[in-house]
Protein backbone atom coordinates (compact mmCIF):
# COMPACT_ATOMS: atom_id res chain seq x y z
CA UNK A 1 0.00 0.00 0.00
CA UNK A 2 1.28 3.46 -0.93
CA UNK A 3 1.16 6.06 1.87
CA UNK A 4 2.01 9.15 -0.16
CA UNK A 5 0.28 11.80 -2.23
CA UNK A 6 -0.31 10.87 -5.85
CA UNK A 7 1.39 12.79 -8.64
CA UNK A 8 -1.96 14.36 -9.48
CA UNK A 9 -2.30 15.64 -5.91
CA UNK A 10 1.25 17.00 -5.93
CA UNK A 11 0.52 18.77 -9.22
CA UNK A 12 -2.73 20.13 -7.76
CA UNK A 13 -0.82 21.57 -4.79
CA UNK A 14 1.77 23.11 -7.10
CA UNK A 15 -0.97 24.69 -9.24
CA UNK A 16 -2.65 26.25 -6.20
CA UNK A 17 0.70 27.51 -4.95
CA UNK A 18 1.47 29.10 -8.32
CA UNK A 19 -2.00 30.64 -8.57
CA UNK A 20 -1.86 32.22 -5.12
CA UNK A 21 1.69 33.44 -5.71
CA UNK A 22 1.05 34.98 -9.11
CA UNK A 23 -2.61 36.01 -9.32
CA UNK A 24 -4.17 35.54 -5.88
CA UNK A 25 -7.31 33.62 -4.90
CA UNK A 26 -9.42 34.74 -7.87
CA UNK A 27 -7.97 31.96 -10.01
CA UNK A 28 -8.79 29.17 -7.55
CA UNK A 29 -12.24 28.55 -9.06
CA UNK A 30 -10.64 27.62 -12.37
CA UNK A 31 -8.51 25.06 -10.51
CA UNK A 32 -11.63 23.56 -8.93
CA UNK A 33 -10.89 24.42 -5.31
CA UNK A 34 -14.44 25.62 -4.44
CA UNK A 35 -15.88 22.54 -6.18
CA UNK A 36 -13.83 19.94 -4.32
CA UNK A 37 -16.54 18.41 -2.11
CA UNK A 38 -19.53 19.45 -4.21
CA UNK A 39 -21.31 16.44 -5.78
CA UNK A 40 -20.98 15.96 -9.52
CA UNK A 41 -24.73 16.53 -10.03
CA UNK A 42 -24.11 20.13 -8.97
CA UNK A 43 -21.09 20.46 -11.29
CA UNK A 44 -18.66 19.67 -8.50
CA UNK A 45 -15.64 17.40 -8.40
CA UNK A 46 -16.81 15.07 -5.61
CA UNK A 47 -13.15 14.82 -4.60
CA UNK A 48 -11.65 13.08 -1.60
CA UNK A 49 -10.94 14.58 1.81
CA UNK A 50 -7.24 14.08 1.11
CA UNK A 51 -7.64 16.43 -1.87
CA UNK A 52 -9.32 18.87 0.51
CA UNK A 53 -6.32 18.76 2.84
CA UNK A 54 -3.93 19.30 -0.07
CA UNK A 55 -5.82 22.45 -1.06
CA UNK A 56 -6.22 23.89 2.44
CA UNK A 57 -2.56 23.30 3.22
CA UNK A 58 -1.78 25.70 0.38
CA UNK A 59 -4.48 28.16 1.44
CA UNK A 60 -2.88 28.21 4.88
CA UNK A 61 0.62 28.61 3.48
CA UNK A 62 -0.47 31.76 1.66
CA UNK A 63 -2.68 32.96 4.55
CA UNK A 64 -5.60 33.29 2.13
CA UNK A 65 -8.43 35.27 3.79
CA UNK A 66 -12.12 34.49 3.50
CA UNK A 67 -14.66 31.86 4.58
CA UNK A 68 -13.00 29.02 2.70
CA UNK A 69 -13.57 26.46 5.44
CA UNK A 70 -17.28 27.32 5.73
CA UNK A 71 -17.87 27.34 1.98
CA UNK A 72 -15.65 24.60 0.58
CA UNK A 73 -15.41 22.11 3.46
CA UNK A 74 -18.54 22.50 5.61
CA UNK A 75 -21.44 23.63 3.42
CA UNK A 76 -21.43 20.61 1.05
CA UNK A 77 -21.84 18.31 4.08
CA UNK A 78 -24.79 20.33 5.40
CA UNK A 79 -26.81 20.80 2.23
CA UNK A 80 -27.92 18.81 -0.79
CA UNK A 81 -29.19 21.76 -2.71
CA UNK A 82 -28.80 23.70 -5.97
CA UNK A 83 -26.92 26.40 -4.07
CA UNK A 84 -23.89 24.09 -4.25
CA UNK A 85 -23.70 24.75 -7.98
CA UNK A 86 -22.89 28.36 -7.13
CA UNK A 87 -20.25 27.17 -4.68
CA UNK A 88 -18.67 24.95 -7.33
CA UNK A 89 -18.51 27.90 -9.73
CA UNK A 90 -16.86 30.10 -7.11
CA UNK A 91 -19.84 32.46 -7.07
CA UNK A 92 -21.42 31.61 -3.70
CA UNK A 93 -19.85 32.07 -0.26
CA UNK A 94 -21.11 30.67 3.00
CA UNK A 95 -20.89 31.75 6.61
CA UNK A 96 -21.54 28.92 9.06
CA UNK A 97 -22.26 29.18 12.78
CA UNK A 98 -21.88 25.88 14.63
CA UNK A 99 -22.27 26.51 18.37
CA UNK A 100 -20.66 26.10 20.79
CA UNK A 101 -17.42 25.62 18.85
CA UNK A 102 -18.10 28.21 16.13
CA UNK A 103 -20.20 30.85 17.90
CA UNK A 104 -19.54 33.75 15.52
CA UNK A 105 -20.05 34.15 11.79
CA UNK A 106 -17.09 34.77 9.49
CA UNK A 107 -17.65 37.35 6.72
CA UNK A 108 -21.40 37.16 7.35
CA UNK A 109 -22.02 40.57 5.82
CA UNK A 110 -20.95 39.41 2.36
CA UNK A 111 -21.90 35.70 2.40
CA UNK A 112 -24.78 34.59 0.19
CA UNK A 113 -25.52 31.54 2.40
CA UNK A 114 -25.86 32.16 6.14
CA UNK A 115 -26.51 28.99 8.12
CA UNK A 116 -26.85 28.41 11.85
CA UNK A 117 -26.47 24.74 12.79
CA UNK A 118 -28.95 23.89 15.56
CA UNK A 119 -28.50 20.18 16.19
CA UNK A 120 -29.83 18.51 13.05
CA UNK A 121 -31.78 21.64 12.07
CA UNK A 122 -30.45 24.38 9.86
CA UNK A 123 -31.57 27.93 10.51
CA UNK A 124 -31.01 31.15 8.65
CA UNK A 125 -29.40 33.90 10.69
CA UNK A 126 -29.06 37.65 10.67
CA UNK A 127 -25.63 39.17 11.10
CA UNK A 128 -25.37 41.43 14.10
CA UNK A 129 -22.59 43.47 15.67
CA UNK A 130 -19.14 43.16 14.19
CA UNK A 131 -16.42 41.85 16.50
CA UNK A 132 -12.69 42.30 16.64
CA UNK A 133 -10.37 39.35 16.09
CA UNK A 134 -6.71 38.82 16.87
CA UNK A 135 -6.44 38.08 13.14
CA UNK A 136 -7.42 41.31 11.37
CA UNK A 137 -8.33 39.42 8.19
CA UNK A 138 -11.06 37.46 10.05
CA UNK A 139 -14.21 39.60 10.16
CA UNK A 140 -16.49 38.06 12.78
CA UNK A 141 -20.11 38.88 13.59
CA UNK A 142 -22.60 38.09 16.30
CA UNK A 143 -25.69 36.36 14.95
CA UNK A 144 -29.42 36.22 15.55
CA UNK A 145 -30.82 32.79 14.56
CA UNK A 146 -33.97 32.80 12.46
CA UNK A 147 -36.45 30.27 11.13
CA UNK A 148 -35.62 26.65 10.32
CA UNK A 149 -34.79 26.24 6.65
CA UNK A 150 -34.24 22.50 6.60
CA UNK A 151 -32.46 19.49 8.04
CA UNK A 152 -28.70 19.05 7.94
CA UNK A 153 -27.54 16.36 5.56
CA UNK A 154 -24.81 15.30 8.00
CA UNK A 155 -24.07 17.82 10.76
CA UNK A 156 -21.49 15.60 12.48
CA UNK A 157 -19.51 15.10 9.28
CA UNK A 158 -19.68 18.83 8.59
CA UNK A 159 -18.03 19.59 11.91
CA UNK A 160 -15.22 17.10 11.33
CA UNK A 161 -14.59 18.58 7.88
CA UNK A 162 -14.45 22.07 9.35
CA UNK A 163 -11.90 20.98 11.94
CA UNK A 164 -9.92 19.03 9.33
CA UNK A 165 -9.72 21.94 6.89
CA UNK A 166 -8.70 24.32 9.67
CA UNK A 167 -5.97 21.88 10.70
CA UNK A 168 -4.68 21.77 7.14
CA UNK A 169 -4.53 25.57 7.12
CA UNK A 170 -2.48 25.47 10.31
CA UNK A 171 -0.04 23.02 8.73
CA UNK A 172 0.40 25.36 5.78
CA UNK A 173 0.94 28.31 8.10
CA UNK A 174 3.55 26.33 10.02
CA UNK A 175 5.38 25.47 6.81
CA UNK A 176 5.45 29.13 5.73
CA UNK A 177 6.76 30.21 9.11
CA UNK A 178 9.50 27.60 8.94
CA UNK A 179 10.49 28.42 5.35
CA UNK A 180 10.70 32.13 6.01
CA UNK A 181 12.51 31.72 9.32
CA UNK A 182 15.15 29.56 7.62
CA UNK A 183 15.52 32.08 4.80
CA UNK A 184 15.88 34.95 7.27
CA UNK A 185 18.42 33.04 9.34
CA UNK A 186 20.56 32.65 6.23
CA UNK A 187 20.72 36.38 5.57
CA UNK A 188 20.62 38.13 8.97
CA UNK A 189 24.08 38.59 10.46
CA UNK A 190 25.25 38.96 14.04
CA UNK A 191 28.92 39.19 15.07
CA UNK A 192 29.95 38.86 11.43
CA UNK A 193 28.13 35.57 10.78
CA UNK A 194 24.70 34.59 9.50
CA UNK A 195 22.62 33.67 12.54
CA UNK A 196 21.64 30.42 10.89
CA UNK A 197 25.20 29.18 11.39
CA UNK A 198 24.85 29.32 15.16
CA UNK A 199 23.99 26.02 16.81
CA UNK A 200 21.25 27.51 18.99
CA UNK A 201 19.33 28.74 15.94
CA UNK A 202 19.80 25.42 14.17
CA UNK A 203 18.35 23.58 17.14
CA UNK A 204 15.30 25.86 17.27
CA UNK A 205 14.53 25.39 13.58
CA UNK A 206 15.23 21.65 13.66
CA UNK A 207 12.66 21.24 16.43
CA UNK A 208 10.05 22.98 14.26
CA UNK A 209 10.83 20.68 11.33
CA UNK A 210 10.48 17.64 13.56
CA UNK A 211 7.16 18.73 15.06
CA UNK A 212 5.63 19.61 11.68
CA UNK A 213 6.77 16.37 10.07
CA UNK A 214 5.45 14.27 12.95
CA UNK A 215 2.10 16.06 12.85
CA UNK A 216 1.62 15.74 9.09
CA UNK A 217 0.83 11.97 9.05
CA UNK A 218 -1.84 12.51 11.70
CA UNK A 219 -3.51 15.06 9.44
CA UNK A 220 -3.59 12.75 6.44
CA UNK A 221 -4.74 9.83 8.59
CA UNK A 222 -7.61 12.00 9.79
CA UNK A 223 -8.44 12.87 6.18
CA UNK A 224 -8.73 9.15 5.36
CA UNK A 225 -10.83 8.14 8.36
CA UNK A 226 -12.57 11.41 9.33
CA UNK A 227 -13.18 9.85 12.74
CA UNK A 228 -13.57 12.27 15.67
CA UNK A 229 -10.55 10.77 17.44
CA UNK A 230 -8.27 11.11 14.42
CA UNK A 231 -9.46 14.62 13.55
CA UNK A 232 -8.92 15.79 17.12
CA UNK A 233 -5.50 14.15 17.37
CA UNK A 234 -4.46 15.88 14.17
CA UNK A 235 -5.80 19.25 15.30
CA UNK A 236 -3.91 19.06 18.59
CA UNK A 237 -0.61 17.97 17.03
CA UNK A 238 -0.68 20.36 14.07
CA UNK A 239 -1.83 23.32 16.16
CA UNK A 240 0.97 22.73 18.67
CA UNK A 241 3.50 22.47 15.83
CA UNK A 242 2.21 25.65 14.17
CA UNK A 243 2.36 27.49 17.49
CA UNK A 244 5.97 26.38 17.93
CA UNK A 245 6.74 27.53 14.39
CA UNK A 246 5.20 30.92 15.19
CA UNK A 247 7.12 31.31 18.43
CA UNK A 248 10.38 30.23 16.81
CA UNK A 249 9.79 32.51 13.84
CA UNK A 250 9.43 35.46 16.16
CA UNK A 251 12.60 34.49 18.03
CA UNK A 252 14.56 34.23 14.79
CA UNK A 253 13.25 37.46 13.29
CA UNK A 254 13.33 39.49 16.47
CA UNK A 255 11.00 42.42 17.10
CA UNK A 256 10.56 43.21 13.40
CA UNK A 257 8.56 40.03 13.01
CA UNK A 258 5.81 41.35 15.27
CA UNK A 259 5.26 44.59 13.37
CA UNK A 260 2.14 45.05 11.25
CA UNK A 261 4.29 45.83 8.21
CA UNK A 262 6.11 42.49 8.27
CA UNK A 263 4.32 39.46 6.71
CA UNK A 264 5.35 37.34 9.70
CA UNK A 265 3.08 39.35 11.98
CA UNK A 266 -0.05 38.42 10.02
CA UNK A 267 0.85 34.74 10.22
CA UNK A 268 1.45 34.91 13.97
CA UNK A 269 -2.05 36.27 14.58
CA UNK A 270 -3.65 33.87 12.11
CA UNK A 271 -2.12 30.91 13.92
CA UNK A 272 -3.52 32.18 17.21
CA UNK A 273 -6.98 32.58 15.68
CA UNK A 274 -7.12 29.20 13.93
CA UNK A 275 -5.92 27.24 16.94
CA UNK A 276 -9.24 28.03 18.62
CA UNK A 277 -11.36 27.72 15.45
CA UNK A 278 -13.60 24.65 15.04
CA UNK A 279 -12.85 23.41 18.53
CA UNK A 280 -10.29 24.54 21.08
CA UNK A 281 -7.24 22.51 22.00
CA UNK A 282 -8.93 21.57 25.27
CA UNK A 283 -11.97 20.22 23.45
CA UNK A 284 -9.92 18.18 21.00
CA UNK A 285 -7.62 16.80 23.71
CA UNK A 286 -10.70 15.70 25.65
CA UNK A 287 -12.09 13.88 22.60
CA UNK A 288 -8.83 11.99 22.16
CA UNK A 289 -8.80 11.07 25.85
CA UNK A 290 -12.41 9.85 25.74
CA UNK A 291 -11.61 7.57 22.81
CA UNK A 292 -8.85 5.71 24.66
Amino acid sequence: MRFALSQEQLDFAASIDACLTETGPKGLAELGVPALLVPERFDGLDASTVDLVVAFDQLGYHATPGPWVDTVAVLPALLDDEILAGVAAGETWASIVYPPHVPYALDADTAEARIFVDGDDLRAFTAGRGLSSVDKSRRLFEVEPGEIIGKAADAARAFELGALATTAQLLGLGRWLLDNSVAYAKQRKQYGREIGRYQAIKHLLAEVVTRLELAKPLLYAAALSLSPRDVSAAKVAVADAAQLAARTGLQVHGAIGYTAEHPLGARLTKVRALIAAWGTQGFHRARVLESL
